[in-house]
């Protein structure tokens, strides 16, 4: 059996389990934000009535209201926070950091265990060994707050076999934006896809995050990497809470296997109306830009500070641009505090904003007019995603944005770099 075989079998209680099979499988946390939250707490409270079996499994994390724009925002956050008061549930009220991030470094989510949550990139938390995956808000109030269980479908998995390196000015984050493009959007509906070959392998963790972390976007189910020694060593540094390391069997039966080289490849970005709209940068560049972002899921992590920094050192954003710096963590600022890196990207004329999933949905940072466009780190670029539908959302490497940002229009990165 491959990892999601095994995690799910003995979640269940079974020596085994075939893709196909449904099994009802013991959660050992639920991640809700708060969006998501106010939702499940509505139902749980008013339809479901029963008492919250394992509060110590329910994650609650002020990602998206992070400063609430309106009373009525501000009362739903109040809401919450009474919610959370009422079970005894974890609370990380404003400030704290993006759900997922908080997941991780607060030590809920280790190798061998199922995660859940509304949040569509869940399944992110497969970079760490274990099964996550999606689940809707009444699921979450049905089953998993007052059973500590949820049903799930065994997927077919697919390997995704990628070896190859990174050529001078290419990042993970390009080869995970090219991937997306190979797989195409809706390309492996309800698949599991295992990450592997000696390209995954040579990654840190934070950048192995950025391939099941496509995983939603290209139809699949879950996305999961064997955990290594890289992955036990990161997770102990998180948390001292016992985990099983699970990992797939040598000789695991796969629906299809597939390889990608991803040697050679230039900068790439995906540019609206989807994300399946994939291309070199040089297809792109030219096209003017009025805002940059560090941040969101996909973004905000100290390795894109560091590589924007290098950018933009000595330099300036260009007339008329605005740049959002936008933390992952609380963690991750204090570091780029410490490193200089806040110092280098205000020179640079960047704002800082508070550890969040940043301008998402445009709730707290402003939203864009329909003659504007952005370049970010985020991980969805759907039109009205963030303000006007018509307003363009390109997404690329952090090397791309702090380029793209100096230029103030979409840029080559490695005219800074090499």
């Amino acid at each position: 059996m491959n990892l999601i075989e095994k995690i799910l079998a003995r979640k269940s209680g079974r020596k085994e389990v075939v893709p196909g099979e449904v099994v009802v499988a013991d959660v050992d946390c639920l991640l809700l934000h708060d969006l998501s939250g106010y939702i499940t707490s509505r139902v749980f409270e008013n339809e479901v009535k029963r008492k919250m079996c394992c509060p110590e499994r329910i994650v609650m994390v002020f990602d998206h209201h992070f400063s609430p724009p309106s009373e009525e925002r501000a009362r739903m956050l109040e809401e919450n926070r009474a919610f959370a008061r009422r079970h005894g549930i974890h609370l990380y009220d404003c400030g704290s950091g993006n759900i997922h991030h908080v997941g991780v470094r607060k030590g809920f989510v280790r190798p061998g265990t199922i995660v859940v949550g509304s949040d569509s990139h869940t399944p992110v938390h497969g970079t760490m060994g274990c099964f996550a995956a999606g689940l809707g808000n009444n699921s979450h109030a049905g089953t998993v707050m007052p059973f500590g269980k949820a049903w799930f479908k065994v997927p077919q998995t697919i390997q995704m076999k990628i070896t190859g390196t990174n050529a001078p000015g290419v990042t993970a984050r390009d080869a995970a934006l090219w991937l997306t493009g190979q797989i195409g959007e809706g390309g492996v509906v309800y698949k599991a896809l295992h990450f592997t070959g000696s390209y995954i392998k040579s990654l840190e963790i934070w950048d192995r995050w950025l391939f099941p972390l496509i995983t939603i976007d290209v139809g699949g189910k879950c996305g999961f990497i064997d955990p290594d020694e890289k992955t036990i060593a990161f997770i102990r540094q998180m948390t001292d809470q016992p985990f099983d390391v699970v990992t797939s069997d040598p000789d695991c039966e796969y629906e299809e296997r597939r390889e990608y080289d991803i040697s050679g490849l230039k900068p790439q970005v995906a540019a609206s109306p989807t994300l399946g709209n994939v291309k070199p940068v040089g297809e792109f560049a030219g096209r003017p830009v009025q805002w940059a972002e560090l941040g969101g899921h996909g973004g905000g992590r100290l390795e894109d500070f560091r590589l924007a920094a290098k950018i933009l050192k000595g330099r300036k954003i260009a007339p008329g641009v605005k740049f959002n710096a936008v933390p992952s963590s609380r963690e991750v600022f204090a570091e780029a505090c410490r490193e200089g890196l806040v110092e280098t990207l205000f020179d640079a004329g960047c704002s800082w904003f508070p550890p969040s999933t940043g301008s998402n949905q445009a709730i707290n940072m402003g939203a864009m007019s329909k003659t504007e466009a952005m370049v970010s780190t985020h991980a969805r670029n759907f039109p009205g995603r963030n303000g006007s539908p018509e307003a363009i959302m390109y997404l690329g490497s952090a090397a791309t944005v702090a380029a793209s940002a100096v230029k103030g229009r979409i840029a080559d990165p490695r005219e800074f770099l090499i």
